[in-house]
């Protein structure tokens, strides 16, 4: 029965690899952003640290860039190091 489905649904074949392969890319640029979100946010944490920003500025840049994580899905942040 499988063999008669797979053989019934191979002429859909490049369609499903083309779904296939825009899920594959939609799913790396997902993990490219929330990673750049990530450095975004350690860069800030360190001009706090090292005295460059003050902490209403570091509060405002954190704000906005955890707003655009959790508009991409939430999740924990990939680390890149």
């Amino acid at each position: 029965m499988g063999l008669i489905r797979e053989l019934a649904l191979l002429p859909l074949a490049p369609l499903r690899v083309a779904t296939w392969s825009v899920g594959v890319v939609a799913d790396a640029a997902l993990a490219e952003r929330r990673a750049r979100i990530g450095q975004e946010l350690a860069g800030w944490e360190n001009a706090l640290l090292a005295g460059e920003i003050t902490e209403a500025e570091f509060d405002r840049r954190e704000d906005e860039l955890l707003d655009e994580l959790e508009d991409l899905g939430g999740g924990p942040i990939e680390s890149t190091t």
